[in-house]
C-alpha cells in the first residue's frame, strides 16, 4: 500500500525558545525566510506525500494561518505588482491536503502521534519531526518510504552519533548487515530511550522521520505512561517489534536541530550561505567580522 499521508506533531510548548515562542510557535521561527515547519512540509510534498496532517495545540494557530489562503495579502502583492513574491505565497497554500487535530494535553510524541489515528484510517503513514529539518538532494522521508517499499514494514531514520551524545536520542540495536543488503538498511532488534553514555546499544540515533504501519496505533493504546508522564513512541516502536520487523535507515542529507538554538542558529548560517540570492554577499560580511 502506498504512503499517502504523513503527521507532523507540532503542539509542543517551546520553552527552550522563550521569550521568542511566548506568543508564536517555535514552528514558526524563520530558518532565513521560511519558517521551520515548511521546511518538513516541502519535503513530504517533494516525496509524494498528498495528505499533510499536523497535530497542534490551542497556542498554534499561526501555523494554520500560514498554510491557509491569504486573500488581503495576495490582493496587495498582485496590486504593487509583486508577482514573484504572489507565487510564493500562493504555492504555500497550494503546496498540499492540509488537516489538523487538537492535542489538548501534551502527553508526548507517541501521543501526538495517537491523535491522528482517524485521520490515517489503516494504511502506511509518515511521521516528521518539523524539528529536525533535512537538506539532500533527495527528501530523507522519501528514502524511507523507499525502504518501507521493500520491506513492507516500519521504518525509523537514523544517523551516527558521538558516544558521548547518545544519552540525547533513543538508540537503536542492529541486526549483523547480509550479504547485498543496502548498507544504509539495518533489521532493528532493540530501541533504547537516552541511554547514558557507554550503555548504547549502538550510536546509531533515531531522527525525526519514521515511516509506520497502522498497527502502531494498537501499540500507542497499551503503552503507559513513561518518563515525565508522557506516552513514548519509542516504547510502542519496541513493541511493534515483537509482531513485526522494524527497519532502522540511515539516510543522505544534512540533519540540523532546529529544536535548539544552537541548531538553529547553525541551520540558520548554512542555509543563508547556500542561497544563490544571498550567499556571497552574506559570506562577504561574515569574513568581516572579528571572530
Amino acid at each position: 500500500m502506498r504512503v499517502r499521508k504523513a503527521v507532523f506533531p507540532a503542539a509542543g510548548w517551546g520553552t527552550r525558545f522563550l521569550p521568542a515562542t511566548k506568543a508564536q510557535p517555535k514552528e514558526m521561527l524563520p530558518l532565513v525566510d521560511k519558517p521551520i515547519i515548511q521546511y518538513a512540509v516541502e519535503e513530504a510534498v517533494a516525496a509524494g506525500i498528498e495528505q499533510v496532517i499536523i497535530v497542534t495545540s490551542s497556542q498554534k494557530r499561526a501555523i494554520e494561518d500560514h498554510f491557509d489562503l491569504s486573500f488581503e495579502l495576495e490582493r496587495l502583492l498582485e496590486d504593487k505588482g509583486e508577482i514573484e513574491k504572489l507565487r510564493q505565497v500562493r504555492a504555500i497554500s497550494d503546496l498540499a491536503q492540509v488537516a489538523y487535530v487538537r492535542q489538548k494535553e501534551q502527553l508526548g510524541l507517541g501521543h501526538a502521534v495517537l491523535m491522528a489515528k482517524d485521520l490515517i484510517g489503516h494504511e502506511p503513514f509518515a511521521v516528521l519531526l518539523p524539528d529536525d529539518v533535512v537538506i539532500g538532494d533527495r527528501p530523507a522521508i522519501g528514502q524511507l518510504i523507499h525502504a518501507y517499499q521493500q520491506t513492507h514494514g516500519s521504518v525509523v531514520a537514523v544517523s551516527q552519533v558521538p558516544e558521548d551524545e547518545t544519552s540525547r536520542y533513543g538508540i537503536v540495536g542492529v541486526e549483523a548487515d547480509e550479504p547485498g543488503q543496502d548498507p544504509r538498511l539495518h533489521r532493528m532488534t532493540k530501541i533504547v530511550e537516552k541511554p547514558p553514555a557507554g550503555m548504547a546499544p549502538s550510536s546509531l540515533a533515531v531522527i525525526g522521520r519514521y515511516v509506520l504501519t497502522p498497527k502502531i496505533f494498537d501499540k500507542l493504546e497499551q503503552t503507559q505512561r513513561g518518563a515525565g508522564g508522557e506516552i513514548q513512541l519509542t516504547d510502542a516502536i519496541e513493541a511493534l517489534m515483537a509482531e513485526q520487523p522494524v527497519h532502522a535507515y540511515e539516510f543522505e542529507g544534512t540533519r540540523y536541530d532546529a529544536g535548539t538554538t544552537m541548531g538553529w542558529l547553525k541551520a540558520t548560517v548554512e542555509l543563508a550561505l547556500a542561497r544563490p540570492d544571498l550567499g556571497t554577499a552574506f559570506r562577504e560580511h561574515l569574513r568581516t567580522l572579528d571572530l
